[in-house]
Parts: structure tokens; C-alpha cells; sequence
């Protein structure tokens, strides 16, 4: 009876774990898309200030060293936040749950249960 119980409290464990996990991972997945948003943000008002910069100085068209300076203003504006989202990418990967094996388990205690 004692081997039942600690097994069926095993597998409850599991699943309560399970949730737990599925719900780190969705906090984690929340966070990325905000900081995503606040990237695309940050990227869009860093390019308009170079822009309306670059407007009024008379460069209207885009000139080769505009898009120069704007592609390295991008890059350099997500960088902290890709390596951000590499780290998160790694979290998820890192919440596991190990599932319970009832049989191995009663197997390795069944002189324990015949006995």
C-alpha cells in the first residue's frame, strides 16, 4: 500500500511540476514578445530621429552612407536585445520536468512488495 501511494504522490508531483514548468515557459515567451515591442519601438524612433537628422542637413535621398548609418543604428539598437532573447531562448530550454516511470519504480522495489 505504502509503494501506491508513493507512487501515485509521484506522479502527482509530476504533473504539479508540469504546470509549474509550462508556466515558467509562458512567462518567459510574454517577456520576449514585450521586449521585442519595445524593441521594434526603440529601433523605429532611433531611425526617424536619423532621418529627420539627416532631412536637415539637405540629404533627401537615400544616399549610400544614410543607409550605411542606418543599418549600423539598427544593429546596434537590437543588440542588447537579441542577446536578451538568446538568453531567454536558453531558460526555456533549460525548464525540464522528468516524467515518472511507475514500472521501473515498482520493479526495483518488487521484493519490497512481495516480501
Amino acid at each position: 500500500m505504502g509503494q501506491l501511494v508513493s507512487d501515485v504522490t509521484k506522479v502527482l508531483d509530476y504533473k504539479d511540476s508540469k504546470k509549474e514548468a509550462t508556466t515558467q515557459r509562458q512567462k518567459i515567451l510574454e517577456q520576449m514578445a514585450n521586449d521585442e515591442a519595445m524593441k521594434t519601438n526603440l529601433i523605429k524612433k532611433a531611425l526617424a530621429t536619423q532621418r529627420a537628422k539627416y532631412g536637415a542637413s539637405g540629404n533627401g535621398a537615400n544616399t549610400l552612407s544614410e543607409n550605411a548609418v542606418l543599418k549600423r543604428l539598427r544593429a546596434e539598437t537590437a543588440q542588447p536585445y537579441d542577446s536578451k532573447r538568446a538568453e531567454n531562448i536558453d531558460k526555456i530550454r533549460k525548464i525540464k520536468t522528468k516524467k515518472p516511470n511507475i514500472i521501473k519504480n515498482w520493479l526495483s522495489n518488487i521484493d519490497k512488495i512481495a516480501g
